[in-house]
């Protein structure tokens, strides 16, 4: 490893920025990750083989190298794995999720749902061996105990979980991103303090054997790009 040389620059340590060579072109690189990525579905019966926290770990280390706004880095990953904290999640995502069916939800966001056969029932929430619970943080607090802004928050932790689920997908595993609502609960079981917000759910594991998922398609390419 060479020398790291830095540089003031408003006052501020800078350092040298070098580039990962890579032995394949760009072209290549970008076509494999594609095809790597497209293998991606969100999976709802997991398995219950062991995820050794070292993955787990690795995973949200990745999720954290994400940009943010001012770099204030407003996320908080919980990776929970107790049973009987999982078991709570589950009794409180349920009860949510069935007062959602049965009286938030329109007729024609019930009917959107009908394809993907989802139900207020979130088994998944206990069978996984992992759940990570993203957390933002809407402001922190100084040393002094004064608060302190964050920037961008929204968009920071939304970049910084599309990193975390292309993650777990690299790892080998699953997910699928659950937003019960509201989602209070998720700060009271885990006791987190009052400059969070629960922001996303994730189980986490290996697939189940022989399972099925819905037969989707995504939209044309000339559907969602634009060159100009």
């Amino acid at each position: 490893m060479g020398q790291i040389i830095e540089k003031e620059i408003n006052g501020y340590p800078h350092i040298i920025y070098q580039h990962p060579q890579q032995e394949n072109n760009s072209v290549d690189l970008s076509a494999e990750y594609l095809c790597r990525t497209k293998s991606r579905r969100s999976i709802r019966e997991f398995s219950n083989k062991e995820v050794p926290r070292e993955v787990i770990e690795n995973i949200i280390k990745t999720a954290a190298t994400s940009p943010s706004g001012a770099n204030k880095q407003p996320w908080i990953f919980c990776a929970v794995s107790s049973p009987e904290i999982k078991s709570k999640i589950k009794a409180a995502a349920e009860k949510e999720e069935k007062i959602n069916y049965d009286q938030r939800m329109s007729e024609e966001w019930k009917q959107d749902l009908e394809p993907l056969a989802t139900t207020w029932q979130k088994p998944y929430l206990e069978k996984a061996p992992w759940l990570i619970i993203v957390f933002k943080q809407i402001f922190t607090y100084s040393s002094s105990g004064e608060k302190r802004n964050h920037y961008y928050v929204n968009e920071s932790v939304g970049i910084a979980c599309g990193l975390l689920i292309s993650a777990i997908h690299h790892a080998g595993l699953v997910t699928l991103t659950h937003t019960p609502s509201p989602m209070n609960f998720l700060s009271e079981i885990l006791d987190r303090p009052d400059n969070e917000r629960p922001y996303l759910l994730l189980p986490v594991g290996f697939p189940e054997n022989s399972i099925y998922v819905p037969k989707i398609h995504k939209k044309p390419f000339q559907e969602v790009a634009q060159f100009y």
